[in-house]
């Protein structure tokens, strides 16, 4: 299993990004497929996710209204639509993947794509 995370860069802030996340070696449709970030000296946290079965999405509060999760399960990707970005959202952001079982941990992780939103 791969996951591969793209579309970071340097932005300003109240710019947009789109981050994508290819999945290979699962089928996206079955899993629970997420987004978290790790800004520099901070612990790694959750952003969003989205349900393989049912798309349902889920966010940390810093971003509802701002960040949009969306998967094309035909195609094994993921999206995380970023808009007004804000310095604080600068982080490394990482691909996740997680089995449909509530009690599943998040079991795959692609390398981070850095964010930069400068002032």
């Amino acid at each position: 299993v791969q996951l591969q995370a793209s579309g970071g860069g340097v932005v300003q802030a109240g710019d947009s990004l789109r981050l994508s996340c290819e999945a290979s070696g699962l089928l996206a449709v079955r899993y629970t497929m997420g987004w978290f970030r790790q800004a520099p000296g901070k612990e790694r946290e959750f952003v969003a996710r989205i349900r393989g079965s049912d798309g349902i999405t889920n966010y940390t509060d810093s971003v509802k209204g701002r960040f949009t999760i969306s998967r094309d399960n035909a195609e094994n990707m993921v999206y995380l639509q970023m808009n007004s970005l804000k310095p604080e959202d600068t982080a490394l952001y990482y691909c996740a993947a997680k089995p449909l079982s509530l009690s599943a941990k998040w079991k795959y992780w692609g390398k981070g794509t850095l964010v930069t939103v400068s002032s």
